[in-house]
């Protein structure tokens, strides 16, 4: 494509783009250059097939891979021209670090939740759930709030399939309880992953950034300030939607089932794991991804206990099935690091990799000097917690990190909550709602979730508005 490109690139080559590039090492102002115009529009094509992939079914890492790849040959051919191709490849190893970081950091996270799901612990918790014979009001709240509280840990996206299933396995044939419930589990997974740098890919972007940025935005501790904001978000929809639940009782199941071996054990590996990444940061002055890194150790280790403990019964005689403890796949780490999210990796790879290039070639400045320039920053955020609703929160937030505006600690607390709950007006606004869309289909839908948006946006300004109260000093 690049050839095809380049002869076009040379005729239109306006030398006005070039004015503010003096000296050798200066970065070129490519906004009004062809190049610019190009990489808007190859972005803008990419996002465009990720946001149709519920219509089309090509997965959304594959547009935006291309499209980075892409952007960057198109500024390394500009730059190459003008002598100057180390920048470029200074920028690109940049964006790479900070990807890099990111994706070991989720890659031993997603691990150790394959390795809890293949013991069954999420599973053992669904049973027990369905086995209650609970009201659907009950359950609403149930789920709700086990969504609020485990999204922290683990990811909101997991979290969500997870409650989901309960809902699903009880409320049968009845399309208002799951509908109402599938939208509470959203916004209560959206904004249990608000406070917590584990709780969602924006929240451990900004933390991550904090490491690489003397002055912050935001440390680990200071998430937490966003606890009793981000339980507004979700207690005021929730509050509204528990009214239209039906007040029935679903037939309870006798179903029984039991963990594999090693499961709580690996829940406290996973604790561990986490405990020792934020240790390795805050008090040895390290990377938090060496010490997730470090926990994926302990779990390989114990993964070899288990391989070696597998196959022997109670009695210490060999077991004639794996069926007597359950499959020992635990142990093989590698076939849960196989089946991590990878295609939301790689399309977290082509967002850092497309909006990098977009701001090396100058437009995120630009973009910075309106909103927070002119709007002010209050305003600014509370549209990137709007603009997440249509487009994925990733991209927002990774955009607004590379701009890195001028603002207190407030703020940057501010638009941490408003990416990760702006995404739950919309079903098609965050990972969890596109997931139970899936999951819940027919039942749970983007129209049904829309005519409902108004309660949840009051969560939105209820939420904004305890943050700007109780954390008044932090502004």
């Amino acid at each position: 494509m690049i050839r095809y490109l380049a002869p076009l690139l040379m005729i239109f080559l306006p030398l006005a783009a070039f004015a503010s590039a003096g000296a050798l090492g200066e970065r070129l102002d490519l906004t009004t250059h062809p190049v610019g115009y190009a990489a808007l529009a190859i972005f803008a094509i990419a996002y465009a097939l990720v946001m149709a992939e519920e219509f089309t079914h090509l997965r959304k890492s594959k547009p935006v891979i291309l499209a980075a790849g892409i952007i960057w040959a198109l500024i390394g051919w500009v730059y190459q021209q003008h002598g100057q191709p180390h920048l470029a490849e200074e920028a690109v190893r940049h964006n790479l670090l900070e990807y890099a970081e990111l994706m070991l950091f989720l890659l031993v996270a997603m691990t150790y939740i394959n390795a809890m799901e293949e013991r069954r612990v999420f599973e053992a918790l669904r049973v027990w759930l369905v086995r209650k014979g609970l009201g659907f009001r009950a359950l609403f709240w149930i789920t709700g709030a086990l969504a609020f509280f485990i999204s922290p840990v683990a990811d909101n996206l997991t979290t969500a399939l997870l409650m989901c299933a309960v809902v699903m396995a009880v409320g049968g044939d009845n399309t208002r309880f799951v509908l109402l419930a599938c939208i509470n589990l959203v916004v209560a997974a959206n904004a249990g992953g608000a406070f917590s740098p584990f709780g969602d890919i924006t929240t451990l972007m900004v933390w991550q950034k904090n490491i690489h940025t003397p002055q912050g935005p935001v440390d680990f501790w200071s998430f937490f300030n966003l606890f009793i904001p981000s339980a507004v978000n979700w207690l005021v929809p929730a509050a509204i939607l528990a009214t239209a639940v039906p007040a029935r009782h679903p037939e309870p199941i006798a179903e029984a089932l039991e963990m594999r071996p090693g499961a709580r054990r690996i829940v406290v590996l996973f604790f561990l794991t986490i405990v020792t990444a934020v240790a390795f940061h805050n008090y040895l002055g390290l990377p938090p991804v060496i010490g997730m890194l470090t926990g994926l150790a302990y779990l390989q280790f114990f993964g070899f206990y288990l391989k070696k403990t597998a196959m022997r019964n109670q009695h210490g005689e060999i077991a004639q099935s794996t069926e007597q403890l359950g499959s020992p796949v635990a142990y093989d780490i590698f076939k849960n690091v196989a089946r991590a999210e990878w295609d939301t990796l790689l399309f977290f790879y082509g967002v850092v990799l497309c909006v990098g290039g977009l701001g090396f070639i100058g437009y995120l400045s630009l973009v910075s000097e309106v909103i927070y320039g002119q709007w002010g920053a209050t305003w600014a955020n509370i549209t990137v917690g709007v603009l997440s609703a249509i487009v994925d929160n990733i991209p927002v937030m990774f955009a607004v990190l590379t701009m890195m505006p001028d603002m207190s600690p407030g703020q940057w607390l501010l638009v941490t909550l408003t990416a990760g709950v702006g995404g739950s007006l919309l079903s098609i606004g965050s990972a969890a709602g596109v997931a139970l869309m899936g999951q819940a289909r027919g039942k749970y839908t983007f129209f049904g979730h829309l005519k409902w948006t108004w309660a949840v946006a009051l969560g939105y300004a209820a939420s904004i508005l305890t943050h700007m109260w109780i954390n008044a000093d932090l502004f």
